[in-house]
């Protein structure tokens, strides 16, 4: 198959360009804004603190995404030029930066609302899974991230990846990331679980699904494989999630009520 190039700039107003990269973020804050609307309903939540804790997370997800990004996976190239931080619209962001971004603002929202870490955390959980969706497919669309060259029927020819037809790892990180993770959460979270479960499903969910397809998905250039010649930067970065995850599914199921 033949990559259907798609032009990164959706819309172009005069000076002004909007870039689909930039449209899947807003596509992901949209549908989690909606999803908190609805779960709010059902868990005590007003409206106000479910658009108060997107903003947050918003904040969190971008900084911490792209500062992650520029610190684990493209180092150099920040030393070199720190101003590559800012340059959101190329692409180049960090689900493990973004998450760590995330729990900081998640300290934050706690301490304004006198809600615990893990009541907030167990709120939103389960809408993370779209905005990592709509991400792979803004990783699709700008032609980046794709995986390792392969003869299945939907293998692609990639911009930039060579003669050779390859994995679409975008799309397979968005459907098991994305929808599956998100079916996954928002099944197991429609009936109350102990305090700390959901979330710790989620960091279990996302860590295999992450370190599975890393297995079809180049590894980064600046890095390529560190150990054993399989093992990449982003299993590394997922194993402690797997860890933390079964860690707070045990502990929330063994905690007293």
């Amino acid at each position: 198959m033949i990559y259907p190039t798609i032009d990164p700039v959706a819309l172009s107003l005069g000076p002004l360009q909007v870039h689909w990269y930039g449209l899947m973020y807003l596509f992901g804050f949209v549908g989690a804004w909606w999803l908190g609307r609805v779960r709010a309903t059902r868990y005590g939540w007003t409206a106000e603190e479910v658009e108060d804790l997107l903003f947050y997370g918003a904040i969190g997800v971008i900084v911490g995404g792209r500062v992650g990004y520029s610190i684990f996976y493209d180092f150099p190239a920040l030393i070199d030029n720190p101003l590559n931080l800012f340059k959101v619209w190329q692409g180049g962001m960090s689900f493990h930066g973004g998450l760590l971004g995330v729990l900081t603002a998640f300290a934050f929202f706690s301490r304004k609302t006198g809600k615990s870490y893990f009541t907030i955390s167990d709120f939103i959980a389960p809408m993370v899974p779209i905005g990592l969706f709509f991400g792979r497919i803004g990783n699709f669309i700008n032609g980046e991230l794709w995986g390792k060259v392969s003869d299945v029927p939907w293998a692609m020819v990639f911009p930039g990846g060579g003669p050779l037809a390859r994995h679409p790892s975008q799309l397979y990180q968005a459907a098991l990331e994305g929808l599956l993770l998100f079916i996954i959460l928002w099944w197991y979270s429609a009936k109350p679980k102990p305090i700390g479960a959901v979330s710790g499903l989620f960091l279990l969910g996302y860590g295999v699904f992450r370190f599975l397809a890393e297995f079809v998905r180049i590894p980064d250039q600046q890095y390529g494989y560190l150990f054993l010649d399989w093992i990449t930067m982003g299993q590394i970065l997922s194993l402690p999630m797997i860890v933390m995850g079964l860690f707070f599914m045990v502990r929330a199921y063994r905690k007293p009520n």
